[in-house]
């Protein structure tokens, strides 16, 4: 196993400690949450430019890098609403994009078809991490001058997700036979 499918298990298993920290309740643990969120969304910058950098791409982590993405997302966004941090409504928008997308892609392997991720994607994914990291810190330093960041991050991100859930089926509506 590369260095670069490790970190993609790593991210895989901060997801459990991640929640643990999340609803122990304390400053602290809220903060060393935080601090796990963003050390396995940085695993996901760091895996991916690796395996590309080093010509270690795999079929491994081809099939495990986006669902242990889409695991470290969802599960951030549900603690937040379980919370109420994040409406039912913007949850469902970002897990629904994600079981929608997951779906299309097995698809498109039945048929041999690999789907790279778009511009649009990855703008969704980094305003996804802003809002996660600002609405787990109840929006540091913007909420001391009256700027409600973490929810104008979480207004681009759900923008961003169903824009590029929308561009992403457009792109490959033919994919999908109704025949």
């Amino acid at each position: 196993m590369n260095p670069a499918n490790k970190a993609t298990l790593l991210r895989i298993l901060l997801v459990p400690l991640f929640v643990a920290c999340f609803y122990l309740d304390s400053l602290v643990s809220h903060l060393i949450a935080c601090v796990i969120f963003v050390f396995a969304s940085l695993t996901d910058l760091w895996d991916g430019w690796y395996a590309r950098r080093h010509n270690l791409v795999t079929d491994f982590g081809k099939l495990l890098d986006p669902m242990a993405d889409k695991l470290l997302l969802c599960t951030a966004y549900i603690m937040l609403c379980s919370v109420g941090k994040v409406s039912g409504i913007l949850t469902v928008v970002f897990v629904g994009r994600e079981l929608i997308i997951s779906a299309f892609r097995l698809i498109a392997v039945e048929k041999g078809v690999v789907i790279a991720a778009g511009r649009l994607g990855k703008i969704k994914t980094t305003l996804q991490c802003v809002s996660i990291v600002l609405l787990l810190l109840d929006n540091p330093l913007f909420g001391l001058i009256g700027v409600p960041m973490d929810r104008i991050a979480l207004y681009l991100a759900a923008f961003f997700t169903l824009w590029s859930l929308i561009d992403y089926l457009y792109k490959n509506r033919k994919l999908v036979s109704t025949k």
